[in-house]
């Protein structure tokens, strides 16, 4: 025998259930309707079946998203606690909510390229603060009517669908939109297996568009980035990244005080093997003026690629076209406008066939000495005219390199103008070195004694000097990558490129992503490199921070 209340229960529980399934159905095509916007921040395939592939995931998938919504969230609180004023008001709000992350995860989709997550948080939190800062109202005024408008088709639909529960019972379109979903899901997961296995670019491209969609891979998305031929995909599995445009390299003639004389020299100390945070340390501490010790500093080119780096202020993989160019680095136009000397001096052996050979051309003076005696006996360095001076200590002579440094703050002790100096290593031995930390030294007499927290790298030496030394204000983005370090007040992601892959460095790691897709790290602790879990979204930053001077260019 069946109680009456027991019978009230099940009457209210299933009809609460069959109106959260209409709920759903109705929150499904408003979602497929919304997340078109992710396609606007991507290209069109070019093939019939990566168009047929585009729309049939786009469906599915939204579709599967919205309803597993509803699995986790509402189904299980109606099954627990079926009061229809609690389930309906929760749907609603549960469902408002979820559109709005969606249209949220479409906007920080096409800014930044890949979905809301948590290890690139501090970039998304950062985006989201500028598009406040530059226009607070506009931009609460349209978070409110975006909220407000979702709610009230979400009421309209939750009330519309308890009154008519009825009718759209007795309904027959919904189970052919259904079937198509459905039918569409498994087209576009059997499409995927075979792309997958062929290698197909137009449809694994399509891999990051969804949010929690398929796990691409390092190959596609920098194919996807320009990084590599998207024509030559499969027949270009093991080749060198490369860009297929590079933008011109800029002529600079403007933006520049050439009025006032030259009061002092900006004198840069390299040398060829690693720093430690004790040695920077106690050059800091020898400095009569102010200093900047750049404690997370990156240097993480290979020997051939490190000095293109410093003196263009550009990821490696630039160097080749810029070189064919026949352009000297802004920095050197510059000079060259102004009438200022820039010398060259070695200490030690130097190889011909490193870069720093092949730039000699561009100095006024090149010099190469065995030992540092004429610096520290003579008066060479009060001898020196203001100018741009490189000195760069090769093979194992730390020794000399620590003295040198010394005779060199000790006469700018007794120096009435003091100079801009720039201590740091440059080049590594591999790759793995190129991962690590090397502290350098930023002595600049107009600024703050202070250690640098934010990352910084060899790509920011140039902006620095052009705006600190040489006082110009052009954009930087126009010619480099970089930053003026004495104004840098933020976290950033860093990345450069080698033969084989792209190395990626933020505040917590640093990464190298070879073509194939795995991903290496390394271990301070350790001293060794070790692998990683992959972070598909700071590989993106990564690209988006070596695309900027081509970027910049198209613009």
């Amino acid at each position: 025998m069946v109680s009456i209340g027991s019978s009230t229960y099940s009457k209210r529980l299933l009809h609460l259930v069959s109106w959260s399934h209409w709920f759903t159905f109705f929150n499904i095509l408003a979602a497929i309707v919304l997340s078109s916007f992710y396609l606007f921040s991507e290209s069109s395939p070019e093939t019939l079946l990566g168009k047929l592939y585009l729309v049939t995931t786009w469906f599915s998938h939204m579709g599967f998203l919205t309803f597993i919504g509803f699995v986790l969230i509402i189904f299980p609180l109606t099954l627990i606690y079926p009061k229809t004023r609690l389930i309906r008001g929760t749907a609603s709000i549960v469902f408002t909510l979820g559109l709005l992350l969606l249209l949220l995860d479409a906007f920080i989709y096409a800014r930044l390229g890949y979905h809301l997550n948590a290890s690139s948080s501090e970039q998304i939190i950062e985006l989201i603060k500028t598009q406040i800062d530059r226009n607070h109202r506009a931009f609460w005024f349209i978070s409110l009517v975006l909220f407000f408008a979702i709610l009230s088709f979400q009421l309209l639909v939750s009330n519309y669908a308890w009154k008519h529960l009825r009718e759209l019972q007795k309904t027959v379109y919904p189970k052919f939109i259904v079937s198509g979903l459905v039918l569409s899901f498994f087209f576009s997961h059997i499409t995927h297996i075979w792309a997958d296995a062929n290698l197909e670019y137009d449809i694994l491209r399509q891999d990051t568009m969804f949010p929690l969609s398929y796990p691409s891979t390092a190959k596609t998305l920098l194919t996807k980035y320009g990084l590599f031929d998207k024509q030559d995909y499969i027949a270009r599995r093991t080749s060198t990244l490369s860009f297929e445009s590079i933008p011109t390299y800029p002529t600079f003639n403007e933006d520049c005080d050439s009025k006032t004389k030259l009061q002092r020299s900006a004198i840069l100390v390299l040398t060829d093997k690693d720093l430690t945070e004790r040695q920077i340390d106690q050059f800091a501490q020898r400095s009569s003026v102010k200093h900047l010790k750049l404690i997370k500093h990156i240097d993480n080119a290979l020997p051939n690629d490190s000095w293109f780096n410093l003196l263009y202020s550009l990821p490696s993989i630039y160097k080749a076209p810029v070189l064919a160019s026949g352009k000297k680095p802004v920095l050197f136009q510059v000079l060259e406008n102004k009438n200022i000397e820039a010398t060259l001096t070695y200490f030690g052996e130097v190889e011909e066939h490193t870069t720093v050979k092949s730039f000699e051309p561009m100095f006024n003076q090149v010099e190469s000495f065995d030992n540092i005696s004429t610096y520290i006996i003579g008066k060479k360095f009060k001898e020196q005219t203001n100018g741009l001076h490189i000195f760069y200590f090769s093979g194992d002579n730390q020794y000399q390199f620590e003295l040198f440094i010394d005779a060199l703050l000790l006469s700018q002790r007794e120096a009435k103008t003091k100079d801009l100096i720039w201590i740091s290593s440059i080049g590594n031995e591999n790759i793995d070195s190129g991962l690590n930390i090397k502290p350098a030294l930023l002595i600049a007499p107009n600024g703050e004694s202070k250690p640098v927290n934010a990352l910084t790298s060899h790509f920011d030496l140039v902006p620095t000097l052009m705006n600190n030394w040489l006082a110009c204000s052009s954009d930087v983005k126009r010619y480099s990558v970089g930053e003026n370090i004495t104004t840098l007040n933020k976290n950033r992601v860093i990345a450069n490129t080698v033969d084989k892959g792209i190395m990626v460095f933020n505040k917590d790691k640093s990464v190298f992503i070879d073509q194939h897709g795995n991903f290496q790290s390394y271990s301070r602790q350790l001293e060794s490199p070790i692998m990683v879990s992959k972070d598909f979204p700071l590989m993106i930053d990564g690209v988006h921070f070596i695309k900027q001077f081509t970027l910049n260019g198209e613009n």
